[in-house]
């Protein structure tokens, strides 16, 4: 039970610090693109290499810990859902060019992202 509560209180600060951050790109791109999502995308898949890095390879984390973090925090943070319904929509409307760019770029970006959360985190 504890570790459900765990997850659930991490997953609901998640998930306001993506809808606040989100919000904030978005209105501040001015743009229809979802710009906002691209970036909660990068920003959570660089945390979860460096908070990863840091809680597996150095174990400086508690188990409970990395549930909260990890499984709770940045679940209810990184937004895949949202970024594979919102490809689906540019399809649906047409735009080709981009979806493409959004879906691959948004791969790129968040696998990049990851990979330098990781290394930093090995370094510390």
């Amino acid at each position: 039970m504890k570790q459900a509560l765990l997850v659930a209180a991490g997953g609901a600060i998640g998930s306001l610090a993506r809808w606040g951050l989100s919000g904030l790109v978005q209105r501040w791109s001015r743009s229809t693109f979802p710009w906002g999502t691209f970036a909660v995308n990068a920003l959570g898949s660089f945390a979860i290499g460096l908070v990863a890095a840091i809680a597996l390879e150095r174990a400086l984390v508690s188990p409970n810990g990395r549930l909260f973090l990890i499984v709770g925090v940045l679940g209810g943070f990184t937004t895949f859902s949202a970024y594979s319904f919102e490809s689906a929509v540019l399809l649906r409307d047409g735009q080709w060019l981009a979806a493409t760019g959004y879906a691959g770029g948004s791969a790129l970006v968040c696998i990049l992202a990851a990979s330098v959360g990781l290394a930093i985190g090995l370094r510390l």
